[in-house]
């Protein structure tokens, strides 16, 4: 178990964020040093990701909401870049991160956009069928909720290889099916976490799949603890079907 320690306020730190090894050889950050991103973590995502994002080199701009804290995050876990301003995918590879937030939320949180639809410039046009998928090495899913009846808050992150793998595929190529006969109307293909509970199945009206688990810290006291960090998921990871 790796515990870390709660970093320094602003203004005891020195040039980089603290606690936070940044990486700029394309190698992701050592695990100790991912779970101290979460370290400062209390009510709102971490201040220390907010200061990676200005002195760090993963080309973020500087979060303001769930998504922006996320997208740092998982660039820290793998070191791929963000793309600053620029328009596009979230990651500089092309992957894109999802997120969701339950703590304090008042909607309940999902998973929005999971599959390009609807959309019109030229830059942003995907073909409306799941070879959308086909150029989009990883989707990142974090979600921040709560464990057990003390409400322990934790970050969880899920990892899909849209491009082969073949249950997610199928998933999303009925969502695309139903888009095309008139019965969907939405552009945005929801996925439903598991808001608060202790597994790993992602939930739709069309499908219901285990996901791999990429990464998962969960806050104790002044520190996080690390409780699993599966580097495996981006390389052979695979989404499972699952039957309710």
């Amino acid at each position: 178990m790796v515990m870390c320690e709660l970093p320094p306020p602003v203004g005891q730190c020195g040039g980089r964020a603290s606690g936070v090894k940044a990486r700029t050889d394309g190698r992701r950050p050592d695990i100790a040093s991912s779970a101290r991103c979460l370290a400062a973590t209390r009510r709102a995502p971490p201040l220390v990701l907010r200061r990676q994002a200005v002195r760090g080199p993963h080309w973020h701009t500087v979060p303001s909401d769930t998504k922006s804290f996320s997208e740092i995050l998982v660039s820290l876990l793998t070191g791929v870049q963000g793309r600053k301003r620029r328009k596009g995918t979230d990651l500089a590879d092309g992957s894109d991160v999802k997120a969701a937030n339950v703590w304090d939320a008042i909607d309940t949180p999902r998973f929005n956009g999971c599959a390009p639809a609807g959309r019109t410039t030229s830059a942003a046009r995907k073909a409306d069928d799941v070879t959308a998928l086909d150029d989009v090495p990883f989707l990142f899913f974090v979600l921040w909720d709560m464990r057990g009846s003390n409400g322990i808050r934790r970050c969880r992150v899920w990892c899909v290889r849209p491009a082969v793998d073949v249950e997610f595929r199928k998933l999303v190529a009925a969502w695309y099916a139903k888009r095309e006969s008139g019965e969907i109307k939405s552009t945005n293909f929801q996925l439903h976490p598991p808001r608060n509970e202790d597994h790993n199945i992602i939930r739709n009206s069309l499908g219901n799949l285990e996901y791999p688990l990429f990464f998962q810290a969960e806050r104790d006291g002044d520190k996080y603890h690390l409780v699993h960090f599966g580097e495996t998921a981006l390389l052979s990871g695979r989404c499972r079907r699952v039957d309710d």
